[in-house]
């Protein structure tokens, strides 16, 4: 039986840093609506439980460390949020992922940008397949902050220069 709950919850949690990392370093309110889609509360008017789920990946991710809230929005959203500098660093790392391969021909500097985990979970969100986002936020997650070292051009050691 394939866990759909666990699916969902790694779409979520890929959309919602996301938005956070192109908001960042601004604090920014991030809605279930904008995230799961449209909600269709029942007679009482208690959300769904794809609703609730949705809310609940965002507070899992600030309870993990991987985002800061000031306040919640009802249980429509979260107010001035940000990725941490934990998110932000694993966003930026170099993926050993690689779901998109950057074209040969660019510059490194932008090669390097490409093969980097936030372009990898865009890949893998554009491509639409569950198992692909799930094996790339589980890789994400599985993951520890390192710090990114860009590639440089030799230069000459001080012995040659005398």
């Amino acid at each position: 039986m394939a866990d759909l709950h666990i699916d969902d919850f790694c779409r979520d949690a890929a959309l919602i840093l996301l938005h956070l990392y192109g908001a960042f370093p601004r604090r920014a309110s991030v809605y279930v609506e904008d995230i799961c889609g449209i909600d269709t509360p029942d007679d009482v008017g208690l959300h769904s439980d794809r609703h609730m789920a949705c809310l609940g990946t965002m507070l899992w991710l600030a309870e993990e460390d991987y985002l800061r809230f000031e306040a919640m929005i009802y249980q429509d959203g979260i107010d001035q949020a940000v990725l941490t500098g934990k998110a932000f660093t694993l966003l930026c790392g170099l993926s050993q992922i690689r779901y998109q391969q950057p074209m040969p021909d660019l510059p490194a500097s932008l090669m390097v940008e490409r093969i980097t985990v936030v372009e990898q979970i865009r890949a893998v969100l554009r491509s639409g397949e569950s198992s692909k986002i799930s094996a790339m936020m589980r890789y994400f997650f599985s993951s520890q902050p390192q710090q990114i070292i860009l590639p440089t051009a030799p230069t000459a050691s001080p012995c040659e220069s005398e």
